[in-house]
């Protein structure tokens, strides 16, 4: 195998695979687009789903042109498909990636509670399809014993997975743990996901 060969076939990994993003509001928002990227690169269907919160932070368009494919952002909206949109889009996807998932994310999961678009297809995610929680949020969030509750309730079940935090310089102005992982780590948490 040349080198060109297996860059080409290093590159392509996730041909024919569907990977759901969904992007909550969180100033991480940005490292998404980069991951969004480099999945689309690889040879991945990506849909991208969005709260309002994060939309204030990332446009749909970004996502949209990145992925080549409608974002959604509602409840509301419907794709081209007659069945409930939520339940197409857990069903239809090989793995489901929040990033950033914040505290507010978190908790919505980890209890059941489905209030738009991104919390309502995580909970209709099948327990067979791997789900991925990259979380961002300030240190001191991230050491409440709340969100250490929700997600040591999230590590409890079977399908969903952590990657991150890292320590570092956080949106507050201050170094700690709860920085979200950057897409590079975040892409190869999802290639060993897929592979296994």
């Amino acid at each position: 195998m040349t080198s060109q060969t297996a860059l080409a076939s290093e590159e392509t990994w996730a041909t024919g695979r569907t990977i759901l993003v969904a992007v909550t509001g969180g100033i991480a928002c940005y490292k998404t687009a980069t991951l969004v990227s480099k999945l689309a690169q690889s040879g991945a269907s990506v849909r991208v789903i969005m709260t309002d919160a994060a939309t204030c932070f990332v446009t749909p368009l970004t996502f949209e042109a990145l992925s080549g494919k409608r974002v959604l952002t509602s409840l509301w909206e419907s794709d081209d498909r007659p069945d409930a949109q939520h339940i197409s889009l857990a069903r239809d996807c090989d793995l489901f990636v929040i990033a950033p998932a914040t505290a507010n994310i978190l908790a919505k999961i980890a209890h059941g509670l489905c209030d738009d678009l991104v919390s309502t297809v995580a909970c209709a995610i099948p327990a067979q399809t791997p789900a991925l929680l990259a979380p961002a949020m300030n240190a001191d969030m991230w050491a409440n014993p709340l969100v250490e509750k929700n997600v040591q309730i999230l590590k409890n079940w079977r399908h969903w997975h952590f990657v991150g935090p890292e320590s570092g310089w956080q949106a507050c102005r201050t170094n700690g743990a709860g920085r979200m992982s950057e897409p590079l780590a975040i892409l190869e948490a999802i290639k060993q996901h897929l592979a296994g």
